[in-house]
């Protein structure tokens, strides 16, 4: 059976910085940090203050009371990405087969600011059960996939991807196998994350996941860096058209990058940590490279996961030498949760975006907050440190790693007919 060809044709986010693709496209290449003290609740007896919120969002610009009423804050970003990706590939909503169109959607939590609220006003009152009737359809997961179908009316596979901070990544490289196996045409696919509220910074905090360093609030995402102590949560969606590519050209869509191949591999290891020698991780990138049918020369850029743990960032270097050899020299590496936090389950699809950035524009995306690199850290490597650097760029691979050892890898090239 001869695999079809797989495209990104139309993209959407909202995310710490920027509420559509082009403010986000200019904030990367600006090196723009989204990390600001904690507006949305009282921060002030935590041990982190501060996140990357979303800057200037107010529900009532994209939905009527009666729709924000229904929706908790993870799936409305989800439709405020999903509509943005969906203009920008023109799909004639009139003309395409929509039994044969679908959405694949990740979050990590889903609506755990609708559970805490839920929670809270049961135990502030006196026991008697006054829950609303749109608390479950609010908070699980799978919510999202279900809204975007129903705006859009497509009618093909349409189901939630959940894998911690890998979640999306797995959502893509799911559109991306049922499109080349002939299962659908077109998927509207990627994630949404709203968990900077109470529980989840608190529950981030007890971990001991979160940076604390509210002295340097707005520098103190630095993946690599020396004085990194964890990473800082952000929220967020990004959405991405793949199209099945006959389809895309009969139709006359632009394309942004081709998407080659992807590997989901397992730790086995450790509930939060990684394996030290990152194993999950060089296997997931082999297994990438494998199924795209590309060497490792042959890759110009890694988006890392790179999170600014002090465990993460250094597996995952590791595991880049290991699988690129004398080339990891050459390639540039970088982290965009320097600037945008860890949308966690969004993390993957936000970071797709960022890489076909490097593709479309031929620029990488800098690691900001980067001054003193952790000796333990392979020196040779290029970190893109605090500077967008400019290079050719014809292959790129994204990193995804989550809490239970869950690792995903997708790879785009520079679309050629």
């Amino acid at each position: 059976m001869e695999l079809k060809r797989v495209v990104v044709t139309g993209l959407g986010t909202i995310n710490p910085i920027g509420n559509n693709i082009q403010e986000f496209w200019n904030s990367l290449e600006q090196g723009t940090s989204g990390s600001d003290l904690i507006k949305g609740f009282d921060a002030s007896k935590f041990k982190t203050q501060f996140a990357c919120e979303l800057k200037n969002y107010d529900p009532k610009n994209f939905f009527d009371r009666k729709e924000e009423k229904k929706l908790d804050r993870y799936a409305q970003y989800a439709l405020v990405a999903a509509e943005e990706a969906i203009k920008d590939s023109n799909l004639d909503l009139e003309s395409i087969d929509l039994d044969e169109s679908g959405v694949i959607w990740a979050s990590g939590i889903g609506g755990i600011q609708t559970f805490f609220e839920e929670m809270r006003g049961y135990f502030a009152g006196d026991g008697t059960p006054r829950f609303s009737p749109f608390f479950i359809p609010k908070m699980i997961s799978d919510i999202a996939a279900g809204h975007i179908s129903m705006k859009y009316g497509f009618r093909g596979p349409n189901y939630s991807t959940v894998s911690a901070c890998a979640s999306s990544t797995n959502s893509l490289i799911d559109a991306f196998n049922l499109i080349r196996l002939g299962k659908a045409k077109v998927f509207i696919s990627g994630g949404s994350e709203a968990s900077i509220n109470e529980a989840g910074v608190g529950g981030f905090n007890s971990m001991q996941a979160l940076s604390t360093n509210n002295a340097e609030y707005q520098s103190a995402s630095r993946p690599f860096d020396a004085t990194r102590d964890g990473f800082v949560i952000g929220e967020g969606a990004a959405a991405l058209i793949v199209e099945e590519y006959e389809h895309a050209k009969a139709r006359g869509a632009k394309i942004y990058a081709e998407m080659v191949g992807g590997g989901m591999t397992a730790d086995a290891y450790h509930l939060t940590a990684p394996h030290p020698e990152g194993i999950g991780a060089r296997n997931v990138m082999r297994q990438a490279l494998k199924d795209a049918n590309l060497k490792p020369e042959d890759i110009d850029y890694v988006n890392v996961h790179g999170t600014a743990t002090p465990l993460g960032d250094l597996a995952e270097t590791k595991a880049i030498v290991a699988v690129f050899g004398e080339h990891a020299y050459k390639l540039n590496v970088s982290s965009t949760k320097s600037m945008h936090g860890h949308l966690l389950g969004a993390a993957g699809a936000v970071e797709a975006i960022a890489t076909i950035f490097a593709l479309t524009k031929q620029i990488i995306p800098p690691t900001i907050n980067l001054k003193t690199v952790d000796p333990e850290i392979d020196s040779k490597l290029n970190l893109t440190p605090n500077v967008a650097q400019k290079r050719e760029v014809k292959a790129v691979l994204s990193n995804t790693f989550g809490f239970g050892g869950h690792n995903s890898s997708v790879i785009f090239k520079k679309f050629v007919e």
